[in-house]
């Protein structure tokens, strides 16, 4: 399993984050098992918190 997720107010970047769920989806070879789902699954709403913080950056 990948490292852990930093939860609510992640100082990863959605880069960061990306990478780590595309790494997720290689490991996988494309077939998510129950528990690497429920890592996707984390992982993305990471991701969707650090582009929403960019995005509040940026304005």
């Amino acid at each position: 399993m990948s490292s852990p997720s930093l939860g609510p107010g992640s100082v990863r970047s959605a880069a960061e984050v990306n990478e780590e769920i595309r790494a997720l989806w290689l490991r996988a070879g494309g077939s998510l098992s129950a528990q690497e789902r429920a890592e996707y699954e984390l992982l993305v709403v990471e991701w969707a918190a650090a582009i929403r913080d960019e995005i509040i950056e940026a304005a």
